[in-house]
């Protein structure tokens, strides 16, 4: 912990560099992954401060859009679209995923019950012919495309895709190269960038 409270007292110390940030922020991309500390949207990008809107969530799960019960990660995909205006989302799953190989196992997640619950009504069980698989590279990059087709019911993702201001894009990272793969939906296949 001591290097990361360094770092944090250093990174203050160029109050210059910041101070723009007071203006307010337009990211370009709301970008969605997984909650999982190998996954850094920055490093993987090379963003810098005020670029990237990010969405975390354990297994990067967009939950089914409802207007009845007001959630954070719909609140946080409303706010991006509508007032930041974001042109692009990004859903970034990843290798060796922990929700995702939950799923597809069929852990026994008794011992953590609001997981339990969270991976039980937000995730539906994604295609996955081997879930030995550890890097469960098949079943994740399944979920992701769930997950683009599940924003495409929000009401704000889907009137801007009509009108042409907003693409999406399913991203599979491996944790274990750093290579990051794209859906093409001509393919159908994840291919690195």
């Amino acid at each position: 912990m001591q290097p990361l409270i360094d770092n944090a007292r250093m990174f203050g110390q160029r109050p210059e560099e910041f101070a723009q940030f007071a203006k307010g922020q337009s990211p370009e991309v709301l970008f969605i992954t997984c909650s999982d500390s190998r996954v850094v949207p920055a490093l993987i990008t090379g963003a810098r401060p005020g670029q990237l809107f990010e969405l975390r969530t354990a297994g990067n799960i967009v939950p089914v859009y409802t207007s009845a019960t007001p959630a954070g990660e719909a609140a946080t995909i409303e706010y991006a679209v509508e007032v930041l205006g974001v042109q692009h989302v990004v859903v970034c799953g990843h290798s060796h995923c922990g929700a995702v190989g939950a799923v597809v196992r069929h852990d026994d997640l008794t011992a953590v019950p609001a997981v339990r619950d969270w991976l039980a009504h937000a995730a539906d069980e994604p295609k996955c012919s081997d879930p030995g698989d550890p890097t469960v590279a098949e079943a994740v990059q399944n979920h992701v495309l769930t997950q683009l087709e599940r924003l495409r019911s929000y009401p704000g993702i889907a009137k801007r895709l009509d009108a042409g201001e907003l693409r999406l894009h399913g991203w599979y990272y491996e944790v274990h190269t750093g290579i990051t793969r794209e859906h093409r939906a001509e393919s159908g296949t994840f291919e690195t960038l």
